[in-house]
């Protein structure tokens, strides 16, 4: 089982001049594309009580994914206002004292035995007592199960740049597989390639860095030569939710071909990285198809022509 720990919200989506609310989060997003492609999957955040907190448990229950874990809040659920510039989303968040954000190291419940790898990213990793706990969950599992990490940078949320920068040094130390999009990497590492930050993070016990690029498809740095996929070419009604899918997809391929441990990471094939990759771009094609982050079912991956 997959447990994908870390932020849910509520994104506000501009629409017929108001705003609709739509269940989202980076981490949540990937819990949700996961059970929908048909992953075993668990989720790890606070929910609120509040009626934003129902809207999303909804999705989690009609996607399969086991919430036995979550704890239940009466603090507020997190809003992301998105405006979007050319289908780009960009965001304003309402965090503070939220039930996520308020998530501390001591509220950290006992992990099960099934679960099998640990996903972890987004602003869930950022302020504090929340990003304390999810870092302490990492420490915890990384000798057990392999960690996947998406930092999804989002600059603006960053109050601390250094503290923050220090934290992803530490995350990365734990991480099997990490993957940066280019905007990740211009904030991590201004001025520098993919393949020099590759080379230093392969150096460093990452097993697979995953680069996204949109329209440009997608690229996994490992031991052997760079594998790449590309893109399919879809009408974009938005990004949002596109790189958390990618991640899912990449997640379940693997997991589907028993390579989602710690040993199968190190010893990945060409073949079931490239599967893996395939299947992450088509899955986020979907998503940037539609509004909102909306990922797909398996039957859809499906239909797709091949």
């Amino acid at each position: 089982m997959i447990l994908c720990a870390g932020e849910s919200l509520i994104d506000m989506v501009p629409e017929a001049g108001a705003f609709r609310p739509l269940a989202g989060g980076a981490v949540y997003n990937t819990a949700i594309a996961l059970g929908r492609i048909g992953a075993e999957t668990a989720y790890l955040w606070p929910i609120s009580r509040d009626p934003f907190g129902e809207i999303l448990l909804r999705p989690l229950a009609d996607a399969n994914v086991d919430i036995s874990i979550c704890p239940r809040s009466d603090r507020l659920t997190t809003l992301a206002f998105v405006t979007l510039t050319n289908g780009e989303a960009r965001y304003s968040f309402y965090d503070e004292g939220s039930a996520g954000r308020m998530l501390a190291p001591a509220d950290l419940p006992a992990i099960p035995d099934t679960v099998s790898a640990l996903f972890i990213g987004g602003i869930s990793l950022v302020p504090d007592p929340c990003g304390a706990a999810i870092e302490e969950l990492a420490a915890r599992l990384k000798t057990r199960v392999p960690v996947i990490l998406d930092p999804n940078i989002r600059p603006f949320f960053i109050a601390d740049a250094e503290a923050y920068r220090a934290r992803l040094n530490r995350l990365i130390g734990m991480a099997d597989i990490v993957k940066l999009s280019s905007d990740d990497l211009e904030w991590l590492a201004p001025n520098r390639s993919f393949d020099e930050v590759a080379a230093d993070l392969l150096k460093r016990g990452v097993k697979v860095l995953l680069q996204t690029g949109g329209a440009a498809g997608a690229r996994a740095h490992w031991q052997g030569e760079p594998i790449s996929a590309p893109a399919t070419r879809v009408e974009v009604a938005d990004t949002i939710g596109a790189g958390d899918t990618f991640n899912a997809g990449v997640l379940a391929s693997l997991a589907a071909d028993g390579a989602l441990t710690r040993d199968g990471i190190a010893n990945l094939s060409p073949e079931s990285l490239l599967r893996a990759l395939t299947l992450g771009t088509r899955a986020a094609a979907i998503t940037v198809s539609r509004p909102g982050a909306n990922p797909p079912w398996a039957h859809e991956l499906a239909a797709l022509p091949a």
